[in-house]
């Protein structure tokens, strides 16, 4: 692990292939199908790769990979909770038409909806969706970091996605807002 830290790869491939396995075994054990469980591996070698200068020499480094493999675990569960948690079979989803209003009725939609957001949370989100910039343009746009434009995004869909929903629970038997 010294060699591998100090940017030997060639100890980083014998660190793949003596422990590759064991880790394999790790999350085979634990994950329903193959490909996942390659995929696992795979994440968690990169992340080693990536905080490989954060192992300390000296300390056994089988504890410091496994710690590593098992946030991976942890993450990717989390992640794939979240995501089934909102899907819905496709029986489920009512169908509906949806008609669009006009034009300048779609602009003062668009404003009612922005309204409850922070003057920033309103701006990145205009110039995400609206003006189709990237996180590194929004960010270099308002002298921001990419983490603060992505907190201030992720801040503002939850407030719309919470409005939205509040706005669907309040509509009538005719579909309407009242």
């Amino acid at each position: 692990m010294a060699r591998y830290q100090a940017g030997d790869f060639t100890a980083a491939r014998a660190l793949i292939e003596r422990i590759g396995p064991q880790l394999h075994r790790f999350f085979m054990a634990q994950s329903a199908s193959r490909s996942d469980a390659d995929d696992l591996l795979q994440e968690t070698w990169l992340r080693i790769h990536r905080v490989r200068h954060t192992y300390r020499l000296g300390e056994p480094v089988l504890p410091w990979f496994y710690a590593i493999a098992r946030r991976v675990r942890i993450d990717h569960y989390r992640r794939t909770s979240r995501t089934t948690a909102r899907e819905r079979r496709l029986e489920e989803v009512p169908d509906v038409t949806a008609t669009l209003p006009p034009e300048e009725t779609q602009g003062d939609d668009l404003e009612a909806l922005l309204a409850p957001l922070s003057e920033s949370e309103r701006e990145v989100i205009l110039m995400m969706k609206e003006a189709e910039m990237s996180l590194q343009e929004v960010a270099r746009a308002t002298f921001s970091s990419i983490g603060s434009v992505k907190q201030k995004v992720h801040r503002a869909y939850r407030k719309l996605r919470d409005r939205m929903d509040a706005m669907g629970s309040k509509k009538g038997s005719s579909g309407r807002l009242p």
